[in-house]
């Protein structure tokens, strides 16, 4: 059997461990367009905040390729799929069969239309190992930064440089930082704590022009910088699934066993649809552990295995500068807040079940709300006025505890 992977990351490793989980024998290769062995991308921001190393990035030790007896073609780009012919075609010609292929190509920046913008020459996009050491590269410590994007990436930037360069200036069209993960109690814990480090914010406000080193923002005020980072937001890779005739919507379209529409493709990982079961609709869910289980899904049923992934959630664990975030699920529903001393905490509970839940600080025993909203437990089934308080396995049934530790 022909394994092929389109990708080196977290979803195409989580694939090689499916697959070797049923099969030891067949021929896996995977492809990928950057040169490096496999490594975390969430970490980027850490090697240039000095927490971390090029060799402590790296997601699996060096010995993963041969302990798994598979075949890593670095720096080498797919540019079509033939799924009848059932093989890749490579940027230097070569052709690479496969029985069973998987797509897991992951995201790109997405570049604004905005005018001007091709009068800077100092920008950067902040996603791939290659993006950090060139922005490392044009920091000083004179250096002003404006980044794009008050979301995770922009916001890990910032960390990550904080203390390279003289000043950095945040822009967000939203009315707060991490729209898409935070509420407004929860985000302004985060901005004052990043504001104590160096970091403002213009909010609520955009870029109309640029002009080589300044911008022009819709309320017209004027910000000038050296160096800009583009963080407005990523788009699926979906090309190579889209142009071979599969289903595509705004990610690659995949079943429970993350099958494609094209026969013998699968796709997992940042460039396709999942289904999230707290709002029973399928959307990007652009998260590690979710394209290291779909990627591990996907491999063993390319095996010959049987697995189904069916409980996608949105979920996000980060920190900044010491404080740490954890969010989950949806945040549609009635609502519990405590907020004590810069420790902030949200829960979302609707139909009997919990839906999500913003932590801030103190955010120890998340898991066991994830797990709530992951198994859609019945909250009468547990004391939830416990668990609202102290996550903690006494909140369940002596059957239950029993059961979530494995003893029989």
């Amino acid at each position: 059997m022909k394994y092929v992977i389109i990708g080196n990351s977290t979803a195409a490793i989580g694939c090689v461990e499916g697959i070797r989980q049923v099969d030891n024998e067949g021929n896996i290769t995977l492809i990928s367009n950057e040169p490096y062995h496999t490594y975390s991308r969430p970490l980027i921001s850490y090697l240039l905040y000095g927490k971390t190393d090029e060799e402590r990035m790296k997601y699996r030790p060096d010995s993963f390729y041969k302990d798994n007896d598979c075949t890593l073609l670095a720096g080498k780009t797919v540019t079509s799929i033939d799924p009848k012919g059932k093989n890749v075609l490579l940027d230097d010609g070569e052709k690479i069969p496969y029985d069973k292929l998987l797509v897991a190509t992951g995201s790109r920046p997405f570049i604004p239309p905005i005018e001007g913008l091709d009068t800077v020459t100092q920008k950067f996009t902040f996603m791939s190992l290659d993006d950090a050491k060139a922005l490392e590269k044009a920091l000083t410590p004179e250096t002003k930064v404006m980044i794009m994007g008050a979301g995770l990436i922009g916001l890990k930037c910032a960390e990550g440089i904080a203390h390279l360069v003289k000043s950095i200036t945040v822009v967000d069209l939203a009315d707060r930082i991490l729209p898409s993960v935070l509420d407004g109690e929860g985000a302004s814990i985060v901005q004052k704590h990043l504001e104590s480090q160096n970091i403002s914010f213009i909010l609520s406000d955009s870029v109309q022009s640029f002009a080589e080193n300044q911008a022009t923002l819709a309320s017209g005020q004027k910000v000038s910088f050296d160096v800009l980072v583009v963080a407005v937001g990523v788009r699926p890779n979906t090309g190579l699934v889209s142009e071979a005739g599969g289903k595509v919507n705004r990610g690659i379209v995949i079943d429970e066993k993350c099958r494609t529409s094209l026969p013998n493709v699968y796709a997992a990982g940042d460039c396709v649809e999942s289904h999230d079961i707290t709002i029973d609709e399928n959307r990007i869910l652009a998260l590690l552990p979710n394209a290291y289980i779909q990627g591990e899904t996907a491999g063993i049923n390319m095996a010959g295995g049987e697995k189904t992934y069916d409980s996608a959630i949105p979920m996000n664990a980060v920190g900044f500068f010491g404080l740490h975030v954890i969010t989950a699920g949806s945040y549609d529903g009635e609502k519990t807040v405590t907020c004590v001393d810069g420790r902030y905490k949200k829960l979302i509970v609707k139909d009997g079940v919990l839906k999500g839940y913003i932590m801030v600080g103190d955010v120890r025993r998340a898991g066991i709300y994830t797990s709530l909203i992951r198994n859609r437990t019945p909250l009468d089934s547990i004391d939830f006025d416990l668990m609202k308080e102290n996550p903690q396995l006494m909140a369940f049934s002596r059957k239950e505890r029993r059961k979530m530790l494995g003893v029989s």
